[in-house]
C-alpha cells in the first residue's frame, strides 16, 4: 500500500499528492527494504536472457520509472526544505560541480555575469515526422510516429534568464491581468504570487533565490526556473512572443542536432540550472536538453493512433492525458541516460516545484 500511488488495478493506494508526507516506515526499515529489492533485482537481471520478452520489457520500464523518481527526490527534497524559515542548505558548496561543465561544453558563465542577448533562430516549415523513431526504449506516450504540418517559425537560442524574467516582475507583470490566462490570473490573486517560486527580497531590496546552498543572490545569467505554465505564458505575452508547441520543439531539436552530451544533468552535480557557456555559438540552439524542462503550448493528449496498454500498464501514462501541458528537454535533475528528443513530460499548468523554464518562439 505505501509503495503504490499509481495503480488502481492493484487495489487501495496512497494518494499521489500525499506520498511525500509519509513518515513511516522508519529509515532503517526503508534501507532494509531497499537492500532486499536491490539484491532480488540483481538476481533477476542476471537471468535476463532466460526471461520471457514481456518480463524483460516490464523490468526495463521499471528501471526508467526509477529514474523518474530520482528526479522527483531531488526536487522534493528542495521543496520540503524550502518551507523551513531558516532556508537550510541541503548541499555543501564543495559537493557541487566546479566551474566547468562535464563533457564538451565550455565554462559556464561566471555567477553574476550578464548573459548574451538571446538570438532568434529560424526553422523551416513543412511536413515532419514526430514521435520516437530510433531503436531502444521509449514510453508509450511517445508513439506512434505521425506526421505534422508546421508553418515556418523562430525559436530563441537559449532559455529565458533570471535577469529577463526579473524585468517582467519589476515591470508589474504579476499585477497586470492583460498578460494572464483567466485561470492563471485567478491563481496569482488567490495565492499572492509576485515572483517565481523560491525568489525573495531581503531588507535591502536585493533579490535572492533558494538553492542547494540555501539563500543565494539571484544569478542574472542563469535560466529562470520553477516557473508555472501560467507564468511562462504571461511572460511570453509580455515579451511579445509565445511558447512553442511540442511539435515545434521536437522539430527544432532535430533541426539543430541537439544531443544530451555536455548538458547540465543530475550527474553534472550542479543541482541547479546554469548559464549558457560564455563562448557559446549564437547561431546554435543551446539548453534544449538539460537545465530546465521547457513548457510548450500543447495539451498532453494521446498521439493519433495511440492505444492504451491492457492491465496495470495502461495506467502508467494513458489515464493522465487530460488537463495537463507537455514539457520537453529534461532538467538539471534528470539522469542523462533518461532523456530523448521525443520524451513527453507533463504537468498541470499551476505546478512549479520542478525545474521548469521558458523558451520563446514566434
Amino acid at each position: 500500500y505505501l509503495f503504490n500511488s499509481y495503480y488502481n488495478s492493484l487495489g487501495s493506494r496512497v494518494n499521489r499528492a500525499d506520498r511525500g508526507t509519509l513518515s513511516r516506515p522508519p529509515l532503517a526499515d526503508v534501507y532494509r527494504y531497499r537492500t532486499y529489492v536491490d539484491e532480488h533485482m540483481a538476481t533477476l537481471l542476471s537471468q535476463l536472457s532466460e526471461l520471457p520478452t514481456a518480463a524483460a520489457e516490464l523490468i526495463e520500464l521499471g528501471l526508467h520509472h526509477e529514474q523518474q523518481h530520482q528526479e522527483l527526490l531531488a526536487t522534493d527534497i528542495k521543496y520540503i526544505l524550502s518551507t523551513n524559515p531558516l532556508a537550510p542548505a541541503y548541499l555543501r558548496s564543495e559537493q557541487l560541480a566546479g566551474g566547468k561543465a562535464q563533457g564538451p561544453a565550455a565554462d559556464f558563465a561566471s555567477p553574476g555575469a550578464a548573459a548574451r542577448p538571446a538570438a532568434w533562430l529560424p526553422v523551416p516549415g513543412g511536413i515532419y515526422s514526430v514521435g520516437h523513431q530510433a531503436e531502444g526504449f521509449s514510453f508509450d506516450n511517445e508513439l506512434p510516429v505521425h506526421e505534422v504540418l508546421v508553418a515556418p517559425f523562430e525559436l530563441q537560442n537559449r532559455l529565458v534568464t533570471n535577469a529577463e524574467f526579473l524585468q517582467f516582475v519589476e515591470a508589474g507583470g504579476y499585477r497586470q491581468f492583460q498578460f494572464w490566462l483567466g485561470e492563471g490570473w485567478d491563481l496569482v490573486n488567490r495565492e499572492g504570487w509576485a515572483a517565481p517560486l523560491y525568489w525573495s527580497q531581503n531588507a535591502e531590496g536585493q533579490w535572492l533565490r533558494y538553492g542547494p546552498t540555501g539563500l543565494e543572490p539571484l544569478n542574472p545569467a542563469a535560466p529562470a526556473s520553477h516557473i508555472s505554465f501560467y507564468e511562462a505564458d504571461a511572460y511570453a505575452q509580455w515579451a511579445g512572443a509565445r511558447l512553442p508547441t511540442e511539435a515545434e520543439w521536437e522539430i527544432a531539436a532535430r533541426h539543430f542536432g541537439a544531443t544530451p552530451q555536455g548538458g547540465n544533468w543530475l550527474e553534472t552535480n550542479y543541482f541547479d540550472p546554469q548559464p549558457v557557456a560564455a563562448d557559446a555559438d549564437p547561431t546554435q540552439c543551446h539548453q534544449l536538453l538539460g537545465d530546465c524542462w521547457e513548457w510548450t503550448y500543447s495539451a498532453y493528449h494521446p498521439y493519433p493512433g495511440y492505444q492504451r496498454a491492457a492491465g496495470a500498464l495502461g495506467e502508467y501514462n494513458g489515464k493522465f492525458m487530460l488537463n495537463q501541458l507537455v514539457l520537453r528537454g529534461g532538467s538539471c535533475a534528470t539522469p542523462e541516460s533518461h532523456i530523448r528528443l521525443t520524451y513527453r513530460n507533463f504537468f498541470h499548468a499551476d505546478k512549479r516545484w520542478q525545474f521548469t523554464g521558458v523558451r520563446l518562439a514566434r
